[in-house]
């Protein structure tokens, strides 16, 4: 049994694939990780795997449509898991043409590509077969303070060129099923955070920055709200649905718990506080407040009831035992952190964040 898994050497795809190996019931199904090596993709996050006969690394892009073909003929996957993406809104906002190009376009060629594959396989293959896709809750746009939070029917309203790419690719799978048949589902995830997670987003770029005692740049007034969903429950909910999933549903995954960004960064220094002090004081001295990015949502929450009522899950993590895990982690993987620091990465911070940073 193999399943391929795209986008795999990114955060959620790399964790991802190191609890599919990991899994009781998964152990002995191959993965096949076909993954482009961009910037964020990292494949020192899957080096447990070296020699791993069940683990096969392809380096490709979603948008090789003879590759994709060669590897469903392969391989001949029981399911398609598609991670692969452009997720960052800042890079968005300075070069949307790359979130279209992967996002969109990639989307439909391996859309494409999987139709054909699963249209050329036997009766009971078929039957079986399995596509799912990795979304995100920004592409239901902002929500008022009191507003009920997102369900599986909430209007799609995206407001940055990435979750317009998002929600366009959303679509597509959409369409697949309704006009093909294709056997897709699709999960719209809340903000995860945990380990090998790239720093540039909020949580690990806060606990970067403390540790080399920088400063700790938070957008506006840093009472944008986000429902924080720790990435081991994100695999477990993938799984979930991949098993008992209804195919052409759709499966919000959150983490119940809704947390200001200002409340986040000072939890964040008051572990480091505890973990890692420092000899200048409170690593919340470091905190500054910069110019808000264009279009800043207010606030994303995931009203994630429909999977435990119809597939039986909920997390396991709180977001206490989350952050802590993570922040630990972190702590104990001081050599990854400088490895995925490159020039570019830098060059980056700073042009996002000002000479503040540095």
């Amino acid at each position: 049994m193999t399943i391929l898994v795209t986008g795999g050497a990114g955060f959620i795809g790399s964790n991802f694939v190191l609890d599919w190996l990991a899994g009781v019931d998964t152990r002995d199904e191959r993965v096949v990780n076909l993954d482009a090596l961009t910037y964020a993709g990292n494949l020192a996050n899957l080096a447990s795997l070296a020699g791993d006969s069940r683990h096969v690394f392809v380096k490709g892009d979603i948008g090789d449509r003879a590759l994709l073909d060669q590897l469903l003929a392969t391989h001949r996957p029981r399911a398609v898991l598609h991670f692969a993406a452009e997720s960052h809104v800042d890079r968005s906002i300075h070069g949307p043409g790359e979130f279209m190009r992967t996002n969109v376009q990639g989307t439909f060629n391996l859309l494409e590509a999987v139709r054909a594959h699963w249209m050329s396989l036997p009766g009971d293959e078929r039957s079986s077969f399995r596509f799912h896709h990795v979304s995100t809750d920004e592409v239901y746009g902002s929500l008022a303070p009191d507003a009920p939070a997102f369900t599986e029917a909430h209007p799609y309203e995206p407001n940055s060129p990435y979750s317009a790419s998002k929600a366009a690719s959303d679509h597509l799978v959409r369409a697949w099923h309704h006009t093909y048949g294709l056997p897709v589902t699709t999960s719209n995830c809340s903000n995860n955070y945990g380990p090998y997670h790239f720093p540039e987003k909020l949580i690990p770029l806060m606990i970067v920055n403390a540790l080399a005692d920088k400063s700790l740049p938070i957008y506006g007034d840093g009472m944008q709200v986000r429902d924080w969903l720790y990435v081991s429950d994100h695999c477990s909910a993938i799984r979930a649905v991949l098993a008992r999933g209804r195919p052409g549903q759709v499966y919000n995954v959150g983490g119940w718990n809704e947390k200001p960004n200002r409340e986040i960064v000072h939890t964040i220094c008051a572990l480091l506080d505890e973990l890692r002090p420092h000899t200048q004081g409170t690593y919340a001295r470091l905190i500054t407040h910069v110019t808000d990015r264009p279009g800043h949502d207010r606030r994303y929450a995931i009203d994630a009831r429909k999977i435990e009522r119809e597939l039986g899950w909920r997390p396991a993590e709180t977001f206490e035992s989350g952050i802590r895990k993570t922040v630990r982690w972190y702590l104990d993987h001081a050599d990854w952190v400088a490895n995925v620091q490159s020039g570019g990465y830098r060059d980056w911070v700073q042009q996002q964040y000002g000479a503040s940073t540095a």
